[in-house]
């Protein structure tokens, strides 16, 4: 059975840091991608970064420059550090893998399993 699990969540003021992390297990962890999307209340869940099996990521306009997203094979684990924190930003954090490596990895549709989520809160 596949099990994403994230943590690190919290409330953190504007400008500050939080690191996520995604730990997976009954999956071949590096043979998909993996990312990282949030659902803000009352909108859609949106995308904000994935990294491919050989390292390559992307991420959202929103957060280039501010998130960056890693993976340590050896630990089964991804994670988001999250810098300059704004109120925007604030939602609850989803981490997602792909059973095998796709064309794209920023649609919700290429990813097969999710995690529960973790809340990210960010204070004006």
């Amino acid at each position: 059975q596949v099990q994403l699990v994230e943590s690190g969540g919290g409330l953190v003021q504007a400008g500050g840091s939080l690191r996520l992390s995604c730990a997976a297990s009954g999956l071949t962890f590096g043979s998909g991608a993996m990312a990282w999307f949030r659902q803000a209340p009352g909108k859609e869940r949106e995308f904000v970064g994935s990294i491919r099996s050989g390292g390559t990521t992307y991420y959202a306009d929103s957060v280039k420059g501010r998130f960056t997203i890693s993976r340590d094979n050896a630990k089964a684990t991804m994670y988001l550090q999250m810098n300059n924190l704004k109120p925007e930003d604030t939602a609850v954090y989803y981490c997602a893998a792909a059973r095998v490596p796709t064309r794209t990895t920023w649609y919700r549709t290429d990813y097969n399993y999710w995690g529960q989520g973790t809340q990210v809160t960010v204070s004006s």
